[in-house]
């Protein structure tokens, strides 16, 4: 099925700014004059057990060790992770391992009171009973969000049995002026199965996912699509092995290659890929369609601008080993502990 559209998957990492402009080569750099200002940027990040200090709502013994200690460490953690989407200011922030909508709530109102920023949230509850963690998206208040939209392993999926349920996805759509003229946006959020013995499974909850997009693609009149959040991983940008979830996605489950997606990764330099606490790990990515990368000549369209990876905005101090961040956070001075196991990525598109 070729698919003329927008594709991206987002991922976290260090900060690693590529900017893809017209006359710049892959993997160069451009100064920010050369950037146009971007009309729309989306931004993954896996906040890591974003859970606030109440339990009453908490019913997994896992859901409620993990939650805040106190209101006072709760504080702290809405504020800076405020603090970090304020800084880069993203049209969609999507987020993974979120306890639900009232922290997201609770994040955007953060984010007024302390930025003037105002943020809508928007979160379709999941069904992962051992972690109780979702995914959602914060959107900018001006931002047109048109709806939000979760899919259903079938019984017809389930007797083909290539088929997996996700139980942390949720999808949007949005609405994008370009020119005189409005693209929408199917943007999809994803946290998949974890652990390299989950990779068969995520492969399947991939096959899911291209199933759903193919369908709310055609139902909403999609313009472009967005895949993006912590895929867990464990493919290397440019070595993607055939079956695995990454292929899956890029290939779309077509024969056509017209249809594929590209990996951002692929445009961020070799040492500058890792997005997770792990050394070498890239879990959290971003797949575009090539209509996002291709400027088309002539003609007012979104085209890719500028990848990032942040991981400077949640590391403080020196980064943190496995031991401190898992096992000692919360004794850690507030100044010393890295935000997240996992780094934002943003992506900036431009008209041009």
């Amino acid at each position: 099925m070729k698919f003329p559209t927008l594709i991206v998957v987002i991922t976290s990492s260090i900060l690693t700014s590529v900017s893809i402009t017209p006359g710049i080569a892959d993997g160069q750099e451009s100064t920010a004059s050369d950037v146009p200002r971007a009309a729309f940027s989306v931004m993954t990040w896996n906040l890591e057990w974003f859970f606030d200090d109440s339990k009453q709502e908490n019913y997994s013994p896992l859901s409620q060790e993990k939650s805040a200690p106190s209101r006072g460490d709760w504080n702290w953690r809405r504020d800076a992770a405020a603090n970090v989407i304020a800084q880069t200011q993203p049209s969609v922030v999507a987020v993974q391992e979120v306890e639900g909508q009232r922290v997201l709530w609770y994040l955007s109102q953060a984010l007024d009171r302390q930025h003037q920023l105002k943020y809508d949230e928007y979160l379709i509850q999941g069904n992962d009973h051992f972690t109780e963690q979702d995914v959602g998206f914060l959107v900018e208040s001006n931002t047109e969000m048109v709806s939000s939209i979760r899919g259903n392993v079938t019984p017809r999926m389930k007797k083909a049995g290539r088929f997996g349920s996700v139980s942390k996805h949720v999808a949007a759509v949005i609405d994008v002026p370009v020119g005189d003229q409005t693209e929408s946006i199917l943007i999809v959020n994803v946290h998949l199965r974890s652990g390299e013995s989950g990779a068969a499974i995520r492969a399947k909850q991939a096959a899911s996912l291209n199933e759903w997009i193919r369908r709310w693609s055609a139902n909403h009149q999609i313009d472009h699509l967005i895949v993006l959040g912590d895929f867990n991983t464990e493919e290397s940008a440019g070595q993607i092995n055939l079956g695995s979830e990454l292929a899956v996605f890029q290939s779309r489950s077509t024969e056509s290659s017209d249809d594929d997606l590209v990996d951002l990764h692929d445009h961020i330099r070799l040492g500058d890929r890792q997005t997770h606490l792990l050394t070498g790990k890239q879990f959290d990515r971003i797949l575009v369609s090539p209509s996002l990368i291709i400027d088309e000549p002539g003609v007012l369209d979104l085209t890719l601008g500028n990848v990032s990876v942040r991981r400077d905005l949640v590391v403080q101090g020196d980064v943190d080993t496995p031991v401190e961040h898992w096992e000692q956070f919360w004794q850690m001075p507030e100044s010393e502990r890295d935000l997240s196991d996992h780094y934002p990525v943003m992506a900036e598109f431009v008209i041009q």
